[in-house]
């Protein structure tokens, strides 16, 4: 079916650029799909139209077609398909028929400026025929349309150049994650007279919120289950909002920028779900983002800011302001991350602030590393994080690392960067591992049960410190700190440089081991030449850091600071360490800094802490080389193979 739609691009080639086919593809798309599934009850709802004289009819006419929406037009896609010479005139009177809900999802395509372009390139007869010849549009399943959608979507996105980070969720992905964010809560679900709020603030099409659903009801199919969603792409806007029109879904889907426009300001959710793009940048909203988190935890991003160019823990925050106090139902929330916020930024840095906060409030549940080459714009690696506020007993304290990056089969064909899937049975043993690992039962001889650790929440932090050694010089004059002399900024405006500078040139090839026994020799070469001496701090500091010269063998440099010689620190030679925030910090550098530098020393006043989650680290097994017997024994006979070739060649 997608491939059929698609081959209306046929028709648009050469009036069009190929990223512009999107603009017109979807409308229609949605449009014909509308005119099909209304086909059934079109002449009731024109019946009724004509018999109601009241001026608010929308409730009535749904009532007649059966749906949460209506068109009271006399043209359909049949119609207007048969009278070229009024496509644009009947297309239009059929657009302006729809109830207000269609006319304000279709607005977001801005379809009626189309219209104009496809008449005026006379094409849109071709187009509106093309369509009108597609059948079983109204059989396809809403899920099944929404395979159809994110086939199309994803290839708009590849010939416009998206990034990497604007990519659309595959459905056995969503799968998993609804299956890890629900299936603790299997037995709560099922239990009578369920009312569930799910929330996507990144909700593209809507797949994930459907998704949701659909397992709740599986559990449950007397659930009642509001989807409420924002996204801020219009035209994923709009076929989201249609789905959910011919779902006739409770809930809501916001139109707007989630980090500026709040959708949802005083709502609080069950469950929550969310792939937001990758890497990608909030420099649009830095004012609004930055005024809130000046308010601290009174608004959405009272932990701080990550870096302007990933986005990736607002959204995390957003999420996590919108959960039902623990006290009544708790939420559970899962979002698909790339690995950058498991790591990225060092102690004290936006970011493992931000982990900082989530760990120490116990929210973070468990992670799981999915495989890579999953998504259809990007092949990088990526990981569920799942979060609550009503973690089981067992876990309370702890977090739960699944490696399922082996959990993969090979798709019979790619679609663009997706070459691997994971199929049921995988969704189901990652499942059950998960889901043995809240409960604590973590059982070393269970198949695949190394791919599963618990970790305490204070494992993941860390002191960093900073690790210094001491300044040691010596001192000398040479062509080349003469020449440092000469260019030295500190000494640019000084009258008395190049005076200088002459004075010391005598003393070429000199050197002196303590910095006193420089001072004497090189005053005394100036005082010689009747040269001037510099008596200013900022003077001597710009003469010393041309002859000085960093050696291991030097005077070590010191400096009297109340009263007391403090040693200098050498900033080359400076290092940083991360130490376990359990483990004593002294204890660690004596064990495994001292032995090696003896001289070291920790300058507590830098020291930070940080928190950051080393997943692939965990998870490492050291696989050692092939012996060295081996190796050679494999040279030798791939040299005997190559001779042998060449010998048959030059025979």
């Amino acid at each position: 079916m997608a491939n059929d739609i698609w081959s209306v691009a046929d028709l648009l080639r050469g009036d069009y650029k190929r990223h512009e086919y999107g603009q017109v593809i979807l409308p229609f798309t949605l449009l014909r799909r509308l005119d099909a599934v209304m086909a059934p009850t079109r002449d009731a709802v024109r019946a009724r139209n004509a018999s109601l004289e009241v001026q608010n009819k929308d409730r009535l006419l749904e009532l007649a077609a059966k749906l949460s929406f209506y068109n009271t037009s006399d043209q359909d896609f049949a119609s207007i398909a048969s009278d070229a010479p009024n496509v644009a005139k009947n297309l239009r009177d059929y657009i302006n028929g729809f109830s207000p809900n269609v006319r304000k999802i279709l607005s977001r395509f801005d379809l009626d400026n189309q219209i104009t372009r496809l008449a005026g390139a006379k094409i849109l007869y071709k187009v509106v025929g093309k369509f009108n010849t597609m059948r079983d549009l109204d059989k396809l399943s809403n899920h099944d349309m929404g395979y159809v959608f994110e086939h199309l979507i994803r290839k708009f996105a590849e010939d416009s150049n998206e990034t990497a980070g604007e990519h659309f969720t595959p459905r056995e992905v969503i799968k998993l994650m609804v299956n890890l964010l629900i299936a603790p809560d299997a037995e709560t679900i099922a239990g009578e007279g369920q009312v569930i709020n799910i929330l996507d603030p990144a909700c593209g099409t809507g797949g994930m919120l459907t998704a949701a659903e659909d397992h709740i009801k599986s559990i449950n199919p007397k659930a009642k289950v509001y989807l409420f969603g924002q996204e801020l792409n219009a035209e994923s806007w709009a076929i989201c909002q249609a789905d959910m029109l011919m779902r006739n879904q409770p809930g809501r889907i916001y139109f707007g920028n989630s980090f500026s426009d709040d959708g949802y300001p005083d709502q609080k959710f069950d469950y929550m779900l969310a792939n937001p793009p990758f890497g990608v940048e909030w420099k649009k909203v830095k004012d609004e983002v930055e005024a809130e988190t000046e308010i601290g935890h009174a608004g959405r991003f009272g932990a701080g800011t990550p870096r302007i160019n990933d986005g990736s823990f607002l959204f995390l925050q957003h999420l996590l302001s919108k959960m039902e106090p623990v006290e009544g139902k708790g939420t559970r929330l899962g979002i698909v991350f790339n690995g950058s916020p498991l790591f990225t930024g060092a102690a004290e840095s936006g970011e493992s602030k931000i982990r900082q906060w989530i760990l120490e409030n116990d929210w973070l549940e468990g992670i799981v590393a999915l495989p890579d080459q999953l998504f259809y714009n990007t092949g990088i690696s990526t990981y569920f994080w799942i979060l609550s506020n009503r973690k089981a007993e067992k876990l309370r304290g702890k977090v739960a690392l699944l490696d399922a990056r082996d959990q993969w089969e090979k798709m019979p064909k790619s679609f663009g960067d997706k070459r691997k899937q994971i199929n049921d049975g995988q969704i189901k043993h990652i499942t059950e591992l998960y889901v043995d690992a809240l409960k604590g039962a973590v059982d070393e001889n269970r198949p695949n049960q190394a791919k599963v650790k618990v970790f305490k929440i204070r494992d993941f932090g860390y002191h960093r410190i900073t690790v210094e050694r001491p300044l040691k010089l010596r001192f000398e004059i040479t062509e080349d700190t003469l020449a440092a002399l000469e260019n030295a900024k500190a000494l640019a405006k000084w009258d008395g440089r190049e005076a200088m500078v002459a004075a010391l040139r005598g003393l070429t090839g000199s050197v002196w081991w303590t910095k006193q026994e420089a001072r004497d020799a090189l005053h005394t070469a100036v005082a010689a030449d009747g040269a001037q001496w510099p008596g200013t701090a900022a003077l001597l500091k710009g003469l010393w850091g041309a002859v000085s010269v960093s050696d291991p063998e030097g005077e070590v440099q010191k400096v009297r600071k109340a009263g007391a010689e403090t040693i200098l620190a050498d900033p080359d030679l400076r290092d940083y360490e991360n130490i376990p925030l359990d483990e004593d910090i002294e204890e660690y550098f004596a064990r495994e800094v001292t032995p090696h530098v003896p001289d070291a020393w920790i300058d507590h006043e830098k020291t930070k802490v940080g928190y950051e989650i080393p997943f692939t680290r965990h998870f490492y097994v050291y696989t050692p080389p092939r012996p060295l017997a081996e190796i050679d024994a494999e040279l030798r006979e791939l040299e005997a193979q190559i001779q042998k070739l060449l010998g048959e060649v030059t025979a």
